[in-house]
């Protein structure tokens, strides 16, 4: 019935020394391997002898920061360090005199270790100890408050330069002249930088006053331009079975914490304001049921893309803005429709829609962070029809070349028993309600969502509506065509995905599995796909702009794609220490479902050197979790000189397509964590450093408005074919989390990423398994820079 999970003949003859142990199942026999290693350019040597010398240069409570009392006074090397526990009385009473007094002489020292019998060392350290806890806490509220107001300020330069650059006449609707009314508003912007930064400014001197230290305010405003590289940087043939059931329920998959998020801590909304809101609801559901079930005049279909187009003109006589919301003419408008049958039912569906978590695990390459703010109103009983709530969403791309988009929206849930559908409508709140901080950059989404049909068999068909207001960030150019055309955020990316994890989560729920394989049990096999998906989740967010993560390019040049970042990492799902990713995207003559073949195919990895470093993989299990033969799950077996029955290296990979594109994430493992996954037992803990490629199919540009785009002049050229293949890489650059980044360690992960996406290309041009597929490179293909 489910023969995907299978062991692969092209094992050879170890298959009975592959795998042991405590697994009751005699083809398992994994002895534990492959730890993470560190990025082999970086002198950890370097890191701890610039450590020690710090330590002994420091003076004061910065030398016992990290060590209590009794443990400096055991460091002698021929004694074994005894550690002591203070008692509760002994720390009241020191964290009572701490308050009063945070620098005791000697003499009240004295007093207070014979009072309660501690040795006047023990206080001394404790005192200390206790100042530099005080003064790390008040560092990183300090911090936050300083990085608030810097980004505050970041995000109001930028805006008065945009406003500087678009001012446009209000007689003739040109250019102004520079002149005299220009120089009033460049007089009057002036002014208001100079009064955000002398509150800045006060807010240093505050603060520098509390905590008895100096604190810089920020430097001058940020360029268009990414900087350049800083190298001490601190931030930053299967097939799916006829037989499975459609699913009735959401299974929970444990997913990364979201990151805190200054839209996400926004107000809500007031009594007052609750009665607009829902008859905003009616309107805008209304408004969304029409758009799905018109077709001309209102959506054209484009010739040269077969794509639906929005006739702008009719759109707005049909559907009139209410005279007291805000209407933003100044932005651009996207707007897409797509429709599709899924494997889901509708009240599964719309209990997905309505959970923040849930509708993350159904797009978790589109939606990065979500949460669902206040309950506006709650159905009858229960019941989801007439659900209101305020949400938070971050929508993301992935690639740090397109700007994550922020968003406050209200979501509204109606049923129509009569005709048996359900819909979802979000519309915007920031349009009236003044206390939510508008998104960086703007982007305000009209009546979007979906209507979903019952149909026979527990499958659904939904038809998909997005519509949105949009200020963009610069978009590189590479990038212009996929954003510009509503294929980076639009309905058919997000109706390509929900067909995807639909199936995907029909097969999670399966259990008339009768081939495991070497996957001892339904248990097991759900461990290995909830560990998959963890791991495209990591990807996504690790790859992209989410949360504000921050990257850098290596050159000046427009045409260079590759970004680089370092963050710090701690907590358990990833390798601890100081990890260092790159990200480069390249335009390719070939149909993006050729390159996807190539890439997701283990037999063809030899041809790549750079991507399997000259070593052949064997697929020893397979989980098919879709349609297509390429959505699946695989444990590979990375065939190595020393490999053995003692020494067994893995990989887990999991490759997933449909028509807005692909994805091909793997990330090695070692036997310890499959175990642990077969066993039963929560994956969530094991520590993942995925890799992969993102490629999206490049399609002829429509007839995009730009009527109302500030930018209009750089509208991206049309692009008749081929496809972006985006690949990013991550190293565990250092176990230690203070190390510093050198110039061997960026210039090492460039060279393989660049190596890597030209052994690729070789490997489609040499490759006639497939006719070949080629076309003119646009004008926007970026050259790989080594």
């Amino acid at each position: 019935m489910y023969g995907d999970c299978q062991v692969m003949s092209s094992m050879g003859g170890n298959t009975d020394n592959l795998f042991s142990s405590s697994i009751q199942n005699s083809n398992f026999n994994f002895i534990p391997t492959m730890p993470f290693q560190p990025f082999p350019s970086l002198k950890e040597e370097d890191v701890l002898l610039r450590g020690k010398e710090e330590m002994e240069s420091g003076s004061g409570s910065e030398q016992v920061e990290d060590k209590s009392g009794n443990e400096q006074e055991s460091e002698q090397p021929s004694k074994k360090k005894r550690y002591h526990r203070h008692t509760a009385r002994q720390i009241q009473e020191m964290e009572a005199l701490f308050k009063e007094c945070p620098h005791p002489d000697d003499k009240q020292r004295l007093k207070l270790s014979h009072d309660l019998g501690l040795k006047p060392r023990q206080v001394k350290f404790w005192f200390q100890n206790r100042r530099t806890q005080m003064k790390a806490q008040q560092d990183r509220a300090d911090n936050v408050i300083l990085r608030a107001e810097n980004e505050t300020l970041k995000s109001e330069n930028y805006r008065l330069q945009a406003a500087l650059r678009n001012v446009m006449c209000p007689n003739c609707g040109g250019p102004c002249i520079m002149g005299a009314d220009l120089g009033l508003d460049e007089h009057q912007l002036r002014i208001e930088n100079a009064r955000l930064r002398e509150e800045l400014e006060r807010m240093c001197c505050l603060t520098s006053r509390y905590s008895g230290r100096s604190i810089q305010t920020m430097g001058a405003g940020p360029t268009l331009m990414a900087p350049s590289l800083d190298l001490d940087m601190n931030i930053y043939p299967r097939h799916f079975a006829d037989s499975i059931a459609p699913s009735t329920e959401m299974i929970p998959v444990p997913m990364l914490p979201p990151e805190a998020s200054p839209f996400a801590e926004s107000g809500v909304l007031m009594e007052e304001e609750k009665s607009l809101a829902l008859d905003l609801a009616a309107s805008s559901m209304a408004e969304l049921v029409k758009m799905c079930q018109t077709n001309e005049p209102l959506w054209i279909r484009s010739s040269e893309s077969e794509r639906e187009v929005l006739n702008f003109e009719e759109h707005a006589r049909m559907f009139t803005w209410p005279q007291n919301l805000k209407h933003r003419s100044e932005l651009r408008t996207e707007a897409t429709r797509d429709s599709a049958v899924v494997i889901m039912n509708s009240v599964t569906l719309v209990d997905a829609f309505l959970d923040a978590q849930k509708w993350m695990e159904l797009f978790p390459t589109i939606v990065s962070r979500a949460k669902t703010v206040q309950i506006i109103s709650s159905g009858a009983s229960g019941h989801a029809s007439g659900t209101l709530q305020l949400m938070y969403a971050e929508f993301q791309v992935l690639s740090p070349l397109v700007s994550t988009r922020e968003t406050h929206f209200l979501r509204y849930c109606q049923q129509n028993a009569e005709e048996g559908t359900w819909a979802i409508v979000d519309f915007p709140v920031d349009s009236f309600q003044q206390n939510f901080h508008p998104s960086y950059p703007r982007y305000c989404i009209r009546s979007s969502g979906c209507v979903i049909q019952d149909m026979p068999n527990g499958y659904s068909r939904v038809t998909w509506v997005e519509h949105a207001k949009v200020e963009e960030k610069p978009v590189h150019q590479i990038f212009c065509n996929y954003v510009y055309t509503g294929m980076a955020f639009g309905a058919q990316r997000w109706l390509g995905v929900l067909q995807r994890q639909c199936e995907r989560v029909a097969s999670l729920m399966a259990r008339n599995i009768s081939d495991l394989g070497v996957i001892p049990s339904p248990e097991a096999r759900k461990n290995m796909m909830k560990l998959a998906q963890r791991m495209i989740k990591t990807f996504g967010l690790n790859m992209s702009t989410s949360g504000g993560q921050s990257w850098t390019a290596i050159s000046d040049s427009p045409e260079d794609t590759v970004r680089i970042t370092t963050r710090k990492v701690t907590e358990p799902g990833q390798p601890n220490g100081v990890i260092l990713s790159a990200v480069s995207t390249t335009w390719l003559p070939y149909s993006h479902t050729r390159v996807f073949d190539l890439l997701r195919d283990e037999r063809h990895r030899s041809q790549m050197d750079a991507l399997s470093n000259g070593n052949s993989l064997n697929e020893v299990a397979h989980i098919a979790n879709g349609s297509h033969p390429g959505n699946c799950i695989s444990l590979l077996r990375i065939n190595v000189a020393s490999n053995s029955s003692q020494n067994v290296e893995l990989m887990l990979q999991e490759s997933c397509t449909d028509q807005s594109g692909s994805l091909v994430v793997y990330t090695t493992i070692d036997v310890d964590s499959i175990q642990l996954a077969m066993s039963g037992e929560d994956p969530s803990c094991i520590a993942l450093l995925p890799q992969g490629f993102m490629i999206v199919p490049m399609i002829s540009s429509p007839n995009v408005d730009t009527s109302t785009d500030a930018n209009s002049s750089e509208a991206p050229p049309s692009v008749n074919s081929g496809c972006l293949l985006t690949m990013g890489l991550q190293v565990l650059a250092s176990t230690i989390p203070s190390a510093k980044l050198n110039l061997s360690s960026v210039t090492a992960i460039n060279n393989h990423l660049c190596n890597t996406l030209h052994q690729i290309e070789a490997a489609l041009s040499s490759s006639h398994e497939n006719s070949t597929f080629l076309c003119n490179e646009p004008a926007t293909g970026a050259p790989l820079k080594q």
